[in-house]
């Protein structure tokens, strides 16, 4: 009897405690219902940032990638980086923002003047000497007065005249707790640029402390460079002498103890570089951040001990002259510019190319820049997502850096006629031009199938293979697979933007793949690369002699995404064309860089994007000694012919002029004959802006352009709120269903209420009958 009562017990618990977990489930639904309406009453602001901040004087974009890589101007060669770098520091030259063909001008410096030429006993040369006889070209770059630094602690005194932070005082733990940011230091101050802060930066590229990507090509210019590199290798091994390799503090390389021969500064103001021989590309050089100025007194600062463990170093917290100055670094998360107080606020052009006044480019013109107060660069690791912002306005302009973010606008609109309208609504502006920038598809020539070949009779043979190849590959049909990816056919190795190419002309056309038919150009039919190939000795691509199909080898190194795989696709078929089967060899980008050296490559895809507007940075992929499995030079197809490299050795020494773009049109002839690349495409430069971002451009060769980027705030509220209005009509339903929730919750429970009363009597009744 008493085992029977237990039993009744247990039951009657284990009911109460179903009616209360059922009761709960009811009520934590419901809950979550609730929760739920209030998540959509607060979402009705999607805004990703905080209240209010749209409407302040700020510029959002984006990045998707590690960036920046480097801030230190001597290591910095990233795309990605270039926004920060260019708006900090401040070379000597810069380009002018809207004139095309792109011209240089001062910037720091008061105009940009030519070099003195010097023979080999140092007497002066007349201008138009001839390159064989000039020994020294001599570079005199006077500097604007009065330009300012931004405050920065590494510049803070007391009232006696000592710095604060570095030199006179060693700062210790005590000093550095909490500080992760160069504005934690309680003073800060500045000082004037001067000519000996170039001195000091073009010294670092001697440094063996930061990676100097840009210091073999220094050396071979700057004179006595080689030399002192060697001679600060030595010295800075006397400072690390005893060290740890893993010791992250490191004693101040003050490179002011070191004289270098081909940099020095006569006056205050003056700055004076010695360049081997003749070499007209070196101004240039003096418009990007290599050679940007870089105080002495930045270095010493963050030479300090514990610095560099909590992330205080030039390489993230770089020191300049420019518009803006670095106040926020979140790694790969969130980066901010903000004005620099110091700047002096150099005009905005009122010059430029014709239609840029119709197109509001000249609005601004005289008015100090920069126009914004702030940029912040947020992380979009996913492309749907930055597209979604930028839609719904929360995005200014995506991927500031970059020339080619446009295109996949302007695809959506080509796809749909009510995506077109909507963006022709909104004022979303997508500008197009030709990007500095060229694809191709290139061939080893020191393979003995498509390559240079033993003999002279190997050398036509294979020749005559490259060109059939290079006729049948059809580049627009390519556009229309990928129109994210589109361009303009190229018919040499040159784009067109700059002084020596004749891309999109008549006089271009490369000969080989293209004819003249009633004075338009058209690739040649397939039948002709057919015919072509059976004088190669591939006649529907088998070989005469053996009777066996044609295999080559395509070197891929990139991961095959469903993207990527339809691009190899298509140049399978390009190949197949002509009945020569290829072959995938998929490989990462080490494994294809080891290949390379070792000259085992036979077919590859590459690309190069201008250094700087003039033919040189482009024809010296080709050129001989910069074999790429040679002598690792950027020669990947590791082409060399005479004739050309003879001809780039003058075109090196040559000015602008009727001299150089005959030079320049042998050059290319020459190439276009040869076929060591199959001429790819020049791709379209596109950015994508919203109708509130003003004197916007796309950043192609111009890398400073943040400064002259012009925001209406108010404007973007407005748009900001039309196209992000709150969608109201799901509220009555969500409403209806947390009632009728509720409602089945209340009656479960009562229908629950009801069955356990009617059961407790017959249950009471059953245990005395028991007992």
């Amino acid at each position: 009897m008493r085992l029977l009562a237990e039993g009744a017990r247990l039951r009657r618990h284990l009911g109460g405690s179903l009616q209360r977990l059922r009761a709960a489930v009811g009520a934590r639904a419901a809950l979550l219902l609730v929760g739920a309406l209030g998540t959509v009453l607060a979402g009705c602001d999607n805004s990703p940032y905080p209240v209010g901040e749209p409407a302040t004087n700020t510029l959002y974009t984006s990045f998707s990638e590690r960036s920046p890589r480097h801030l230190d101007p001597v290591a910095s060669y990233w795309n990605q980086d270039t926004p920060y770098t260019y708006s900090i520091y401040e070379p000597p030259y810069e380009y002018h923002y809207l004139k095309r063909p792109f011209v240089l001008q001062g910037r720091t410096a008061v105009a940009v003047e030519p070099p003195r030429y010097l023979d080999a006993a140092g007497r002066p040369l007349p201008d138009d000497a001839p390159a064989e006889r000039i020994a020294e070209s001599v570079y005199d770059v006077r500097l604007r007065p009065g330009i300012l630094y931004q405050p920065h602690p590494a510049f803070a005194k007391d009232a006696q005249g000592r710095w604060r932070y570095h030199s006179d005082r060693t700062l210790g733990e005590a000093d550095l707790a909490g500080k992760t940011s160069p504005l934690d230091f309680e003073h800060s101050g500045t000082r004037e640029l001067v000519a000996e802060d170039y001195v000091y930066g073009l010294k670092r590229h001697a440094t063996t402390r930061v990676t100097t990507p840009i210091a073999g090509i220094f050396s071979e210019y700057i004179i006595g460079l080689a030399e002192y590199t060697e001679q600060i290798k030595a010295e800075d091994a006397k400072l690390l002498a005893g060290r740890s390799r893993a010791d992250l503090d490191k004693p101040h390389l003050d490179f002011r103890r070191w004289p270098l021969a081909g940099v020095s500064a006569p006056e205050k103001h003056l700055l004076r570089i010695r360049i081997k021989g003749k070499y007209p590309q070196w101004k240039y050089w003096m418009a990007m951040p290599f050679v940007a100025p870089v105080p002495w007194e930045a270095e010493a600062f963050y030479a300090q001990p514990g610095m560099a463990r909590r992330g205080l170093s030039l390489d993230r917290w770089p020191v300049g002259t420019g518009p803006f100055m670095l106040t926020e670094f979140v790694q790969d998360r969130r980066h901010v510019l903000s004005r620099n107080p110091n700047y002096r606020g150099v005009p905005y052009p009122c010059e430029g190319n014709p239609g840029d006044r119709e197109a509001g480019l000249l609005a601004d013109c005289g008015k100090p820049t920069p126009f914004v107060d702030r940029i912040v660069f947020q992380i979009e690791k996913e492309g749907s997502t930055e597209r979604a912002k930028f839609r719904q306005g929360w995005l200014d302009t995506p991927q500031i850096e970059r020339s080619d973010n446009g295109l996949s606008y302007l695809v959506e609109m080509g796809d749909s006629d009510e995506v077109r309208r909507d963006y022709l609504a909104r004022g979303y502006r997508f500008p197009r031009t030709t990007d500095l920038t060229n694809w191709f598809i290139g061939f080893n020539m020191l393979d003995p199938v498509v390559g240079h070949g033993r003999t002279p009779q190997e050398a036509e043979r294979n020749r005559k293979l490259r060109q059939a190849i290079s006729m049948a590959f059809d580049w627009e049909e390519l556009f229309l697979l990928t129109p994210k990816k589109a361009g303009v056919a190229a018919h040499g190795p040159l784009p067109p933007g700059m002084f020596g190419s004749r891309e999109g002309t008549v006089q271009g056309m490369n000969p080989v793949t293209h004819e003249l038919v009633e004075g338009q150009m058209r690739r040649k039919r397939l039948e002709a690369a057919r015919a072509l190939l059976a004088e190669a000795g591939y006649p529907n691509g088998r070989d005469a002699r053996t009777g066996r199909p044609l295999v080559l080898n395509y070197d891929w190194y990139r991961v095959l995404t469903p993207e990527f795989k339809v691009e190899v696709d298509w140049v399978s078929r390009q190949f197949a064309k002509l009945g020569i089967q290829l072959e995938i060899r998929a490989t990462d980008n080490n494994q294809f860089q080891d290949k390379v050296r070792k000259g085992r490559h036979q077919i590859y895809w590459s690309g190069w994007l201008a250094d700087y507007p003039d033919a040189e940075n482009f024809l010296f992929l080709l050129y001989g000694p910069n074999g790429k499995s040679v002598s690792d030079g950027e020669n990947t197809s590791n082409y060399a012919n005479p004739d050309y490299d003879a001809l780039f050795q003058r075109l090196k020494t040559l000015d602008d002029g009727p001299e150089k773009q005959q030079v320049i049109d042998r050059m290319v002839a020459l190439v276009q004959q040869d076929a060591p690349w199959i001429f790819g495409y020049i791709p379209w430069g596109t950015s994508a802006f919203q109708p509130w971002l003003h004197n916007a451009i796309t950043p192609i060769v111009i890398r400073d352009h943040l400064r002259f980027y012009r925001v209406d705030p108010e404007e973007r509220v407005r748009l900001q709120t039309q196209w992000n209005r709150p969608v109201w009509w799901p509220l009555p339903l969500l409403l209806l269903a947390l009632l009728a929730l509720v409602w089945t919750a209340r009656r479960h429970w009562q229908r629950r209420e009801q069955a356990v009363a009617l059961r407790r009597p017959a249950a009471q009744e059953s245990g005395r009958a028991a007992c």
